[in-house]
């Protein structure tokens, strides 16, 4: 992947302003050893990492190249945190001279992470600026789900390849397409969707919809947010014991005047089910009103592109 990268000096105006104030940005000048990373992460960093300082935790990151990185973290995070580095480069190693530890291994391989879990144990973040191929990002984090604390996070970094030729993509397989299935997935807790004796509405068996709390996303990041405290089947609930809701007015945009017409004339048609379900049909839920607002998101969908 050819990169133009710029040093710290050549930062244009508004990027500069930003991460002059930012503590991970300060931090990754102040590192002694080389790293790289894009100017818009800092102030991600700043805001999904701020809660986990000067706390215990377990922070690994995959693909760690010279070590730059895994000096910006101990300082940000301070000394009650575990970091541990992993890389295919078994040159890697060298950085538990830095007092890290270290694993090589191929993060496409889910021999490598249940070996790797079975002798880390649980973790806390889970920072991926590892390969970045589809296989690589994916098989990441399948494979570490399980072994997130609640409250911990999952981060990917250069989620941008999803749409780059380079990396296979834009395709069904990309990594950014395997997100948007993790959200239909924690989505399927909601009652409303399925039938009440579908097995996974009732039990929640799926791995992603019992630990994924939710999912957020930056310019080129992913962040997957772990809590199976907060992941549990949802129903609707009032605040009342009678139900007091209007009528449902979602569908009651078109033909308002004719509508309140037929109320005050023939409002006896409404009791009779057949003529009730006649009026919905014509002045309601119409095919054409669908066609119509489906056409007026097109054109709004065509608006963001331009």
């Amino acid at each position: 992947m050819d990169l133009k990268v710029k040093k710290i000096t050549e930062l244009d105006i508004k990027s500069k302003e930003i991460n002059d104030n930012s503590e991970t940005f300060k931090l990754f000048k102040e590192s002694s050893i080389f790293s790289h990373k894009w100017e818009s992460y800092f102030n991600v960093y700043d805001k999904i990492f701020s809660s986990y300082k000067n706390k215990k935790i377990t922070f690994v990151e995959i693909g760690v190249s010279a070590g730059g990185s895994l000096l910006m973290w101990r300082k940000f995070f301070g000394d009650k945190a575990r970091i541990i580095g992993i890389d295919l480069n078994p040159k890697a190693k060298e950085l538990e001279n830095e007092g890290f530890e270290i694993y090589i291994g191929n993060q496409s391989d889910e021999g490598f992470w249940k070996n790797f879990y079975k002798d880390v144990g649980k973790i806390d973040i889970l920072l991926d600026d590892g390969g970045h191929k589809n296989i690589q990002q994916i098989n990441s984090v399948h494979n570490s789900i399980d072994h997130i604390n609640d409250g911990g996070i999952i981060v990917v970094e250069d989620t941008h390849t999803s749409f780059l030729k380079e990396f296979k993509n834009p395709s069904y397989f990309s990594f950014l397409n395997y997100c948007y299935r993790i959200n239909e997935l924690i989505h399927e807790r909601c009652e409303h969707i399925y039938d009440p004796k579908n097995k996974f509405i009732n039990e929640i068996d799926n791995k992603y919809a019992k630990k994924v709390y939710s999912l957020s996303f930056f310019e080129s990041i992913a962040v997957i947010n772990i809590d199976s405290r907060k992941c549990f089947k949802s129903s609707c609930v009032t605040n009342t014991e009678k139900w007091a809701a209007g009528l449902e007015q979602r569908d009651n945009e078109y033909f308002k005047k004719l509508k309140n017409f037929i109320n005050k004339k023939f409002n006896f048609l409404n009791n009779i089910e057949l003529t009730r379900k006649i009026i919905r049909k014509l002045l309601y839920k119409n095919l054409f009103f669908s066609l119509y607002e489906k056409y007026k998101i097109f054109k709004i969908f065509q608006k963001m592109n331009k």
